[in-house]
């Protein structure tokens, strides 16, 4: 099982959400967050009278999928979140050692 990352712009959950869904995600965690990274987001605001900007708005993704499943979701996330601006975002892909369904008490594919 693979544990996927995304931290994409807020304007586009919508758009990756319904692609997501298009190719049979069955499920996903999604949270609204603030950061920063190399570069700043070119489509935030940032006010030259603003003493500091640190942090730019951002949504986390969170899916848990079999190994075979990684690669389409990857790629959908990548190709639709994608504007070609600074702060588009960033996928982290790891390892995902067990799951169990706290219901069924299922684990590792079943439990996901």
């Amino acid at each position: 099982m693979k544990g996927i990352k995304a931290y994409i712009q807020p304007f586009m959950l919508q758009k990756v959400t319904d692609a997501l869904r298009k190719i049979h995600v069955h499920g996903m965690s999604v949270s609204e967050l603030k950061g920063f990274g190399r570069e700043k987001d070119e489509s935030y605001p940032h006010h030259a009278g603003d003493a500091v900007v640190e942090f730019t708005p951002k949504m986390k993704l969170e899916i848990v999928c079999p190994d075979e499943a990684c690669d389409i979701i990857v790629k959908t996330i990548q190709e639709t979140a994608h504007t070609g601006r600074r702060g588009d975002g960033k996928i982290f892909i790891s390892k995902i050692g067990e799951a169990i369904s706290i219901r069924t008490g299922d684990r590792g594919d079943k439990a996901i």
